[in-house]
């Protein structure tokens, strides 16, 4: 999971250091956009749903934050 979560934020934004990053949201490393492609491509990689509640900051300042929130989702299933 690790891995294909890298992999699309690197297509993302190939600048980022995401592996050191860990406030990709509070220092505004990724924008609105970003979190808006983020979303979109999390949902098709990990085929979940991801709700207007779970765009909190704390699920995408790092990609432990994303890990999580995927987890979250595929036991809810």
């Amino acid at each position: 999971m690790r891995e294909e979560i890298m992999e699309i934020l690197e297509e993302l934004r190939p600048d980022v250091d995401f592996e050191n990053e860990k406030q990709l949201i509070t220092d505004g490393i990724l924008e609105s956009f970003d979190i808006v492609s983020l979303v979109g491509e999390l949902s098709d990689a990990f085929d979940i749903e991801l709700r207007v509640e779970d765009l909190v900051p704390d699920n995408f300042n790092s990609v432990e934050g994303m890990i999580d929130l995927i987890n979250s989702h595929l036991e809810d299933e």
